[in-house]
């Protein structure tokens, strides 16, 4: 079960969608990742690709996000983010965008929106992460002092990044690799 483990939202449980081959990040990874971002996201916008159960997002917009865009190309997931969204209050603050995240990104590239956080979590067993960071690099998506948080399975080497990625934080919960680079 999924709660939310901070914020005005705090202890609030989440829905995941059923039949999927999700992954939502751990308490501890999230624990971790809110530890090391900025304890105000007062005005932050968020963009969360390969959103899943949009978990992270959630969190980030519990503790004071002030707006976000969650892509993630299924149905199913897209219902479910929804539907938590909706039982927490969010959905004032929130865009939920069922599409592959290569066909979002091209369509912010064409409205102009930056963005202070962005979440990529892609699937362990695709290809993904190394072309989605190559893509945001590409654009111009990415606020002065953006932070990019990414996981990936612990065990696998993290792909070639876009120069001027700067780690700020390194880290490992069981399988799950968190890495945090400013911008």
């Amino acid at each position: 079960m999924m709660r939310v483990i901070g914020g005005n939202a705090r202890g609030r449980r989440l829905k995941v969608a059923k039949g999927q081959t999700l992954r939502p990040t751990a308490a501890r990874v999230k624990e971790a990742l809110f530890n090391i971002l900025p304890h105000d996201l007062s005005g932050t916008k968020m963009l969360d690709l390969f959103a899943g159960t949009g978990n992270v997002t959630i969190e980030a917009l519990s503790r004071g996000a002030a707006a976000a865009i969650l892509v993630d190309s299924s149905v199913e997931s897209g219902k479910a983010i929804r539907e938590n969204l909706g039982r927490l209050h969010l959905t004032d603050r929130t865009k939920v965008w069922i599409m592959p995240v290569a066909r979002a990104l091209r369509f912010l590239a064409r409205h102009g929106e930056t963005f202070d956080l962005i979440f990529l979590d892609p699937p362990y067993d695709a290809q993904l992460l190394s072309a989605a960071a190559a893509a945001l690099a590409g654009s111009d998506r990415l606020a002065p002092d953006a932070r990019v948080y990414l996981e990936s399975r612990a065990r696998d080497a993290l792909p070639p990044l876009p120069d001027g990625w700067r780690s700020l934080r390194d880290g490992r919960a069981g399988e799950v690799g968190y890495h945090l680079f400013a911008i």
